[in-house]
């Protein structure tokens, strides 16, 4: 729609509004005479048409379109990110929370062996020592580990291949009649079931310090040791309670076989890659060799070196050294004080209770402690709570009007809480030291170590045992055994300075604070330039919608 219009200022020749008509107009007016020179063109109206306006886009820099370029990859990345630390969190935190667990079926296996089978304290504790020999082989499946490749993946196959020989075990004690009444088969159930706790313990420890290493987060090893604990409590807790109301211990077994069901169904449905690891290819027969030998050379080089050396010789000493008397302390427990199983799981449920309050605490506060008055202060204590078991076997809280039930529910379990909390900081150690590649051979080496330690503590105890002539009848000796633990446990002392005063990782954070910084100020650059072109944009849509 278009009209000619001419704008007449002049009042006097305006047009009525009654009549519509024009008055006279005089030519000779030089005004009209001026306005006819002019040129009249046509006026477009905008009244019932849309205004073609359109957001005009500025082209981007060279260097603004890099910096949008990684805002879009890193919004990607903190995506799958956040995805892959989600299923992290389920297996690792389910895998730790069995691998706490354990202490149900081991309760109940305790109980058999004491009460049902009748074993000689000796004998109970050479069963408990003698069961951990698979847990010595962890380098080895640490190397395998790291070495050989299962369908593209290096730990997750691990894990599977663990749960489903623990699940054969204790299934086996389970719904086999004969499995748990001879010793020899019962040996043989304790030692597949633990070559599988090996295998299972290996994978998740080289996966969580790899997955800490390859996506910068620190600390995953307390959280780990949060979901143990966790496990634990309630490992303790039912079972003490579930043998003082059934007395079946093979009920046990299948519940905690269903368990590791549950934990073999979730490493099948997992993959690495989606956990952002990188996938591996598999091996030949020929570089599977060349890859073992290969693998086992790195973990010499890393194992020689002293800032590994020292803490780990000064860790197993700090064990091995300590003669173990837990299973002579148990039988004591049971056939001389008569203490009802709830109380002994319940003892346990307060030592990981404790156990997980002090993992929250280092996470949270005690990390900045230098690592070797930590250690020192951690190994003081260690050594004084087992003179605790003392005052049990003195029947001295007695005459501090605290009965036997209550005593050992609040401070039987506090040595083991105290023993376990000490390897928190080598862990943390260790897996910042692991090298990229050798996370699984490192971490399996340090678990050998204080497995095959352990196992010397055991053989320790059980000659201590014998040589004080400690019997299921007589327990006059025991408060000498304890005391030889707690001379014992001063000596490493004299040594602590061969740990290292600070962790690896304050001093790369020192080092790499003011870069961390930079990055950090860089990224907020990058957002705002994001964020600037598409609020233009959105300005610009917001025009268009106000003028439709």
């Amino acid at each position: 729609m278009t009209c000619a219009l001419i704008s007449i200022t002049n009042p006097s020749i305006a047009i009525n509004p009654l009549t519509q008509k024009s008055p006279l107009i005089s030519t000779k007016n030089p005004l009209i005479q001026r306005s006819q020179n002019l040129r009249l063109r046509p006026i477009h109206c905008l009244l019932h048409q849309t205004p073609d306006i359109r957001p005009k886009i500025h082209p981007l820099s060279p260097s603004q379109f890099k910096i949008i370029k990684k805002n879009r990859v890193y919004e990607e990345e903190r995506e799958s990110t956040q995805g892959g630390n989600q299923q992290m969190g389920l297996l690792c935190g389910l895998g730790y929370w069995v691998q706490g667990f354990r202490c149900f079926p081991w309760l109940a296996l305790n109980f058999r062996m004491a009460h049902n089978l009748n074993l000689h304290p000796s004998i109970l504790q050479l069963v408990q020592s003698f069961g951990n020999v698979p847990m010595v082989a962890k380098p080895l499946f640490g190397v395998l580990s790291d070495a050989i490749s299962i369908g593209g993946a290096h730990r997750i196959p691990y894990i599977f291949i663990g749960a489903f020989l623990q699940l054969l075990s204790w299934g086996s004690l389970a719904l086999i009649p004969f499995a748990g009444e001879a010793l020899p088969s019962l040996m043989a159930c304790v030692l597949l079931s633990n070559l599988g706790a090996s295998i299972t313990e290996v994978a998740k420890d080289a996966l969580v310090a790899e997955y800490g290493q390859s996506k910068k987060i620190t600390g995953l090893q307390s959280y780990a040791f949060m979901a143990l604990a966790t496990g634990g409590v309630l490992g303790n807790l039912l079972g003490g309670f579930y043998l003082l109301k059934t007395r079946e211990p093979k009920s046990m077994f299948l519940i905690f076989a269903v368990l590791l069901s549950i934990q073999l169904a979730m490493s099948m449905a997992t993959s690495e890659g989606s956990l952002g690891l990188p996938q591996a290819a598999n091996n030949t027969h020929k570089s599977l060799l060349e890859s073992i030998k290969k693998q086992y050379t790195e973990l010499m080089v890393v194992v020689s070196e002293e800032s590994v050396l020292r803490p780990l010789i000064w860790l197993g000493a700090s064990i091995s050294m300590v003669p173990l008397l837990s299973g002579s302390v148990f039988c004591y427990q049971t056939q001389c004080l008569n203490l009802d199983p709830s109380i002994i799981g319940m003892a346990r449920v307060t030592g990981q209770l404790m156990l997980l309050s002090t993992t929250i605490l280092y996470d949270q506060f005690w990390k900045s402690i230098p690592l070797r008055k930590l250690i020192s202060v951690t190994q003081i204590l260690y050594a004084f709570s087992l003179l605790l078991d003392l005052v049990l076997v003195k029947q001295a809280n007695l005459g501090l009007g605290i009965g036997n039930d209550v005593f050992a529910l609040c401070f039987s379990g506090v040595a083991e809480t105290i023993a376990q909390f000490k390897l928190l900081p080598f862990q943390v150690l260790f897996a910042s030291l692991a090298p990229p590649g050798c996370e699984g051979s490192l971490m399996s080496f340090l678990a050998a170590g204080l497995c095959l330690s352990s196992i010397f503590s055991g053989f320790l105890g059980i000659g201590l045992a014998s040589l004080l002539g400690i019997t299921s009848g007589d327990y006059s000796t025991l408060p000498v055994g304890i005391g030889i633990q707690f001379i014992a446990a001063l000596v490493p002392l004299q040594w602590i300075h061969q740990l290292p005063s600070k962790l690896p990782l304050d001093e790369k954070n020192s080092k790499k604070g003011s870069r961390s910084r930079r990055m950090r100020r860089n990224r907020r650059v990058g957002r705002v330039v994001f964020n600037v072109v598409y609020s233009y944009r959105r300005g610009r849509e917001s025009e268009t919608q106000r003028w439709r």
